[in-house]
């Protein structure tokens, strides 16, 4: 385990009252933890924004499947990224509306280019892409 090292910030009262708020509604026990996933988040949101480290996350889209041809464009999309894709699931929500989870792995540059083809698709409603590191470089 690495050495730990201690440190003080100077920080508004009202804001810190807030933080701890937070931190109890989000389970954790102390402050260094919740500070210590902070820094974990910002350091990989950057790394990822380089776009040439790899990434692994998933895409998820929600969409009318009765848009003419859009089942048969998202899959074609998805075929021509075949190498970023781990695996995909589709959930029926109702008569009109799917759920579509799609688990990719790949460069975050080529990952976020998949995303934005798959929810810049006419007839999404709607698209998000979430993304972390594969956690050998987490600590």
């Amino acid at each position: 385990m690495a050495e730990l090292t201690r440190f003080g910030i100077s920080i508004d009262q009202d804001l810190l009252e807030q933080f701890d708020r937070l931190s109890g509604q989000k389970g954790y026990g102390n402050r260094s933890e919740a500070i210590r996933d902070l820094i974990r988040a910002a350091l990989v949101e950057e790394r990822e924004r380089q776009g040439d480290v790899e990434a692994v996350g998933t895409i998820t889209l929600v969409y009318d499947h009765h848009t003419r041809d859009l089942s048969d464009k998202l899959t074609e999309h998805q075929h021509s990224h075949h190498d970023a894709i781990v695996s995909t699931l589709h959930v029926h929500l109702d008569h009109h509306h799917c759920l579509e989870v799609v688990v990719v792995r790949g460069k975050a540059s080529k990952v976020r280019r998949l995303a934005d083809e798959l929810i810049g698709t006419k007839g999404v409603k709607h698209g998000k892409l979430v993304t972390t590191l594969p956690g050998t470089d987490l600590r």
